[in-house]
């Protein structure tokens, strides 16, 4: 995107002092009223010197913020990552209130004024501000003078999804099928064997052409394959004991109870809506608001990895690009691997490690990095980590864990970790030939949007006025493998009843009476059309499209 086709108070692509009709020397961010705080950068010590060379890209960079060397900021040092750099994923960690949530709208904002659609998760409903233009006050306008920064407010183009409708925001939905039996498992939090099993219900209902949309239906198999006529159909494959049937029923049931059977249904959410740019260039802004749904963290996180498992199912190989795609932000990452089995962590590991060359750049966000398992860490290039405390063993513990997955470096970082103000972070990033940065300690920009969620009416009215809303609002109960089986036992039943009457009151024959109802139509339909439809699946057991 040139300058000419950016929309007024969008990021740009410059390095701080290098806009047009500006003095190189003075402090593009300064507000007219203050006087330049900016260092010559002949001036600036040999350490951050050497930092700021580390962050001289030639192609287009996102604006971070700048460094910060004995307590003193200098504008003349930004810390930036190139934009190409993006798809090789991240990590944002730190402790409560040190500002991740700001980070993520920082990087949000330059993504999308830079034409890459964005998805981020707004676990506490504070997100929402990006599409609003931000509010000018003196603290803001102190930051920016801190670090060189050019502040104009701008919103930017939001769509704005809930889980299941639960919640202000477009009704986001998957299928059980599309599911898959794996994230379904890490749901129910089932053990290996009753995930097996579960995997098993899953292959059976695929290969007979039975949908699974909805929890009733998923429940509906699972009583079938333990029922006297059912058990036969698992003949020669393992078979499923009606103990491990009865735990995952009473825990689909509890599930339930908890509210979960308005996320699975249909219409199944097209992930592709994901990737959309608004009429203007700018990458759209996709924001799920969970604020509904804080209590079910199982959930919410297990749903990002459907999103993410279906965005690497469908999209084509592009290799190195010269933007991501999208930039998926899985916010709250630690709930996702809490508990997860072996075989959970080597699907996150190896989507990970692929979706890149699909063009998405996957950014996970927690406290610490020892929440993400070292096979995962290893595939995150980018750091930004915000101060830690070390206010127990266990922290300090964690601390030293964090300093040992930096790259050497002239800063004490225990020291400087756990002395970050809000707003300030330990950086380092991939550099445009893909090695890492030097450590830069980081004054971070101010985003320019709202810092803060809109008000309730102001986001009623923007998701009742999108497109999507209309496609996705009303859920739909098509028929499936529920009713399919229902039909089946009411078939049953009927020529239960026929045989069991004298021959004299049958007022037809069995077969006619069974061959020419609609229940044995449906049933033969099915069967019909069972061939070439058996669903194949592929990482997390999710259908493979």
């Amino acid at each position: 995107m040139t300058d000419s086709d950016e929309t007024p108070g969008a990021a740009r692509d410059v390095t701080p002092g290098s806009e047009p009709g500006v003095d190189p020397g003075a402090n593009p961010g300064a507000p007219p009223e203050a006087p330049p705080t900016a260092t010559s950068s002949v001036s600036l010590p040999p350490p951050v010197a050497e930092i700021a060379t580390g962050y001289a890209f030639t192609g287009p960079a996102m604006e971070l913020g700048s460094v910060l060397w004995d307590g003193q900021c200098h504008a003349d040092a930004p810390v930036r990552i190139p934009l190409a750099m993006l798809n090789r994923h991240g990590l944002v960690a730190g402790a409560t209130g040190t500002g991740k949530t700001k980070t993520l709208q920082l990087i949000a904002e330059q993504l999308s004024a830079n034409g890459v659609p964005v998805f981020l998760a707004d676990v506490k409903g504070d997100v929402s501000g990006i599409s609003a233009p931000g509010q000018d006050n003196p603290k803001v306008r102190e930051r920016a003078g801190q670090v060189g920064q050019k502040w104009e407010a701008a919103g930017f183009p939001c769509e704005f999804y809930a889980l299941g409708g639960i919640g202000t925001g477009i009704p986001l939905r998957a299928t059980v099928t599309s599911f898959g039996p794996v994230l379904l498992s890490k749901v129910l939090q089932l053990n290996q064997t009753q995930e097996q099993s579960l995997g098993l219900i899953f292959h059976y209902a695929d290969s007979k052409g039975l949908e699974l949309y909805d929890l009733k239906d998923l429940k509906a198999v699972t009583g079938f394959l333990v029922s006297d006529v059912g058990k036969p159909e698992l003949k020669g494959i393992g078979g499923l004991s009606a103990a491990t049937a009865g735990v995952i029923l009473r825990s689909i049931t509890a599930f339930e109870q908890q509210g979960a059977s308005d996320f699975f249904g249909e219409p199944e959410f097209d992930v592709t809506e994901l990737l959309r740019l608004a009429p203007d260039g700018r990458g759209l802004v996709s924001v799920l608001e969970l604020p509904a749904v804080q209590d079910k963290p199982q959930l919410f996180s297990t749903f990002l990895m459907w999103l993410l498992a279906e965005l690497f199912n469908g999209l084509p190989e592009v290799g190195d690009v010269d933007r991501p795609k999208l930039v998926f932000f899985f916010d709250e990452a630690h709930l996702l691997f809490s508990g997860a089995s072996k075989a959970f962590l080597e699907s996150i590991t190896q989507t990970v490690r692929l979706i890149r060359s699909k063009g998405v750049g996957v950014f996970f966000v927690t406290q610490t990095p020892k929440d993400v398992p070292a096979d995962v860490l290893g595939q995150l290039g980018n750091r930004v980590q915000h101060a830690l405390r070390a206010f127990t063993p266990d922290d300090a513990k964690a601390l030293k864990a964090t300093v040992r997955t930096f790259p050497k470096s002239p800063y004490d970082l225990e020291s400087t970790l756990t002395g970050l103000g809000t707003g300030e972070a330990v950086i380092t990033v991939l550099s445009e030939s893909g090695a890492p940065t030097p450590v830069a300690a980081t004054r971070l920009r101010a985003p320019q949007s709202l810092m803060g969620p809109v008000p309730g009416e102001d986001l009623d009215r923007l998701v009742k006025s999108s497109l999507l809303y209309g496609r996705y609002a009303e859920a739909v109960d098509r028929e499936s493998a529920f009713e399919k089986l229902s039909a089946q036992e009411r078939g049953r039943e009927e020529v239960a009843v026929q045989a069991a009457l004298p021959e004299g009151k049958k007022d037809k024959s069995l077969a006619e009476q069974v061959v020419g109802s609609g229940v044995f139509r449906s049933l033969a339909r099915s069967v019909g059309t069972q061939l070439g439809r058996e669903i194949t699946r592929s990482l997390f057991g999710t259908r493979r499209r």
